[in-house]
């Protein structure tokens, strides 16, 4: 199927989306990784280039919820300068995760020696209330459905606790 299949047409309006990392590689469990994520997400929202309702990021992908004017050029941006500052990291410490991303690198990629994330973020318009509660219970429950956490507040890389009336690592918008 073509990429033309996950197209945002109300950019405004939620989106639930998810952000892969090639070939599932655990790129997430090192929190110098997971902190480039979280401050990159900070930056757009702190640039007013995205709304986030609610986010999780676990060791190889995260989900958002998320809306803004140009939503799907600000993930693009997101997964470009996330994707340049984990190669650029993981070069500094030598890791043997560089010889992955390169192997596994799609091969019309000529513009770059690797690829981090697989492409798309296959948005899906968030159509009501019912849908938004049952994506956030999606989001929130996804580190406790992996056996990591016993309650998805527990889970430090998550919006579950904003709900909670906890802080949080991220702002999101707990009111839609």
């Amino acid at each position: 199927m073509g990429r033309s299949r996950y197209q945002i047409h109300e950019p405004q309006a939620p989106h639930f989306l998810t952000c892969t990392v090639l070939q599932w590689l655990p790129l997430f469990a090192q929190p110098e990784n997971a902190r480039i994520v979280l401050d990159s997400l900070r930056h757009l929202q702190g640039e007013g280039r995205i709304v986030l309702y609610g986010y999780v990021l676990l060791e190889n992908h995260c989900h958002l919820i998320a809306g803004g004017d140009e939503l799907g050029k600000a993930m693009a941006s997101f997964k470009s300068y996330t994707a340049g500052r984990i190669v650029e990291r993981l070069t500094a410490i030598q890791s043997p995760a560089l010889d992955l991303l390169a192997f596994h690198k799609a091969r019309h990629k000529t513009d770059r020696r690797r690829q981090v994330w697989q492409e798309g973020a296959h948005p899906q318009l968030i159509q009501g209330e019912t849908m938004m509660r049952q994506k956030l219970d999606y989001l929130h429950n996804n580190p406790v459905v992996r056996g990591y956490v016993d309650a998805p507040i527990h889970w430090r890389y998550s919006s579950a606790r904003n709900y909670a009336g906890l802080p949080g690592l991220l702002e999101v918008e707990t009111r839609w």
